[in-house]
């Protein structure tokens, strides 16, 4: 799959009516292409930029019912999130996987009454009963950098991690596998309207280097999942602005300076904001923030401010003192923006995560909600939809997102973690990949859970475009190894140059680009644009 000229074979089918048209690569727009595909529609998936290169590659990599979420009364929201956590846990194993969470008690007995009663609720929610009190001296034994005067006592409770851009990756790549069209840097340049007026394709242009030009695509009906970018492709039928981007912001220490066992809710000194550190692919990371991004989306990708580098450190430094974290600490950082339907509120964070379909002049748009509840939004956009479609389908029936991974425990010479972290991320195609190693490409990159081979293997059948859909979404380097992998380079630029097909012009080009966007939006202290 994506393989060398796949994307040039793939322009040449674009000339026919489709049955559906969905703009978007990110877990909802996956969602969508994944269930549409399953029910046989023809189906197109476009990208402006590269799959997942927006928000959902700049989450917090949780798979998590939202328990800060309760405290400002988000029950329904809530109990959605949990119950499409555990679905996730069974439909997408080793992809998504379970995460202890400790909650430290300080020394307040209305905190700990709300995190008593709050673990509870989350249980029920699910239903399962997976949480624990713990006292002072075992949370120690647990976890030592917690030591703190304040902490009293602590619950522990369970939510799940993965790796947002390879869950939007594998959905992607397996509709594509069942027959469904998907294209990155594919922008989107104006819709096109039937003689009622109606949406009903889309003027296309090609952003990639193969420059493949533009083209007039029409759709019986046509899904904006843009995200943040929603209002700017609802803006071209007229429709009125309705999202609020809260930008949230990561920083990445090495595990050697913050290792945990579990991940830990941060309560922050100065508003009493939860937060949270995880471990997370052989880092550890810590956030979020939630501040209105108020920058043009057009200007350039997101980056953390120093005043929230600051005021994360601040709630690391308060929970973690012993760890002694400072901005020498940092190994990267990385933002995001939530595409959060705005009612006004006066604090950010307590906008609703629910989620909204809106179908204007036959533009169908879903937006807001969470990476957790994307099987869920992309079955209401879905049913929105199928007034338009040739025919109807049952959206009620369970249909599978992830293909069952292959029984490859007796086949392939790999350590059980090593495996499973495999399966979870390329499912049926492991094989292939271990195949096209060369030499001792299949052994571990510094101390990460990642593989030589999957640089290879990427850069094969990836569909990468530019160096930084290569280091920031396919394997995470960029944000996993110190100055962006740059200490790796030469390894990496031997491994993938020629599979790439790129001279070394062009790859000095790439490294240069690539070297401009982490500076300016994933380095320790972001230039920014």
């Amino acid at each position: 799959m994506w393989k060398s000229g796949w994307r040039q074979a793939a322009w040449q089918t674009l000339n026919k009516e489709w049955d559906l048209i969905i703009i978007g690569g990110g877990i909802t727009g996956a969602g969508i292409f994944r269930r549409a595909i399953e029910e046989g529609y023809q189906t197109l998936l476009v990208e402006g930029s590269d799959f997942s290169s927006g928000t959902s590659s700049r989450s917090s990599k949780l798979i998590h019912g939202g328990f800060r979420y309760l405290r400002n009364k988000q029950f329904d929201v809530t109990r959605e999130s949990v119950r499409e956590r555990e679905w996730l846990l069974r439909e997408a194993k080793n992809l998504v996987t379970p995460l202890g969470f400790l909650m430290p008690c300080p020394d307040d007995r209305k905190i700990t009454s709300q995190f008593a009663l709050g673990v509870v609720i989350y249980d029920l929610f699910a239903p399962k009963w997976q949480h624990y009190h713990l006292s002072r001296e075992r949370i120690l034994e647990i976890c030592p950098k917690l030591e703190t005067e304040h902490l009293r006592s602590g619950f522990l409770y369970y939510d799940a991690a993965m790796d947002d851009a390879r869950v939007v990756l594998r959905v992607i790549r397996e509709a594509v596998a069942a027959g469904g069209t998907a294209l990155n840097y594919a922008r989107v340049d104006s819709l096109l309207r039937s003689s009622t007026g109606m949406v009903r394709g889309v003027l296309l242009s090609d952003q990639s280097s193969q420059s493949l030009g533009s083209m007039e695509v029409k759709a019986k009906v046509v899904i904006n999942a843009t995200g943040p970018w929603s209002d700017d492709l609802r803006g071209q039928i007229g429709a009125p602005a309705r999202l609020r981007k809260l930008r949230g912001s990561h920083l990445v220490f090495s595990r050697s300076r913050l290792e945990l066992p579990y991940a830990v809710t941060l309560l922050h000194p100065r508003d009493r904001r939860a937060m949270f550190a995880i471990p997370w692919e052989g880092v550890t990371l810590i956030g979020t923030t939630d501040l209105d991004h108020r920058y043009d989306l057009q200007q350039g990708e997101p980056f953390t401010t120093h005043e929230e580098i600051d005021y994360i450190l601040e709630a690391a430094t308060a929970t973690f003192p012993k760890a002694e974290l400072s901005r020498s600490d940092i190994l990267s950082t990385f933002s995001g923006l939530r595409p959060v339907i705005n009612t006004g509120q006066a604090d950010p964070s307590k906008e609703s995560r629910a989620h909204v379909v809106w179908q204007e002049e036959g533009l169908i748009s879903i937006t807001g909600g969470k990476f957790t509840t994307f099987r869920i939004m992309a079955e209401q956009a879905l049913r929105t939809a199928l007034p338009y479609l040739p025919y109807q389908v049952d959206l009620s029936i369970r249909k599978r997102y992830f293909a069952p991974p292959p029984n490859l425990q007796s086949q392939v010479d790999l350590p059980p973690a090593d495996l499973h972290y495999l399966l979870g991320r390329y499912g049926s195609e492991i094989t292939d990949l271990l195949n096209c190693a060369v030499n001792d490409e299949n052994q571990h990159i510094d101390a990460l859970p990642n593989l030589w081979s999957e640089l290879r293997w990427a850069a094969r059948t990836g569909g990468v475009d530019h160096l930084d859909d290569l280091l920031l979404r396919r394997v995470r380097l960029g944000i996993l190894l110190p100055n962006g992998a740059t200490g790796v380079m030469p390894r990496i630029r031997s491994i993938v140059q020629n599979e790439l097909g790129w001279d070394d012009m062009r790859w000095n080009q790439e490294e240069t680009r690539y070297q401009r966007i982490y500076e300016n939006s994933y380095s320790p202290s972001p230039k920014g644009f």
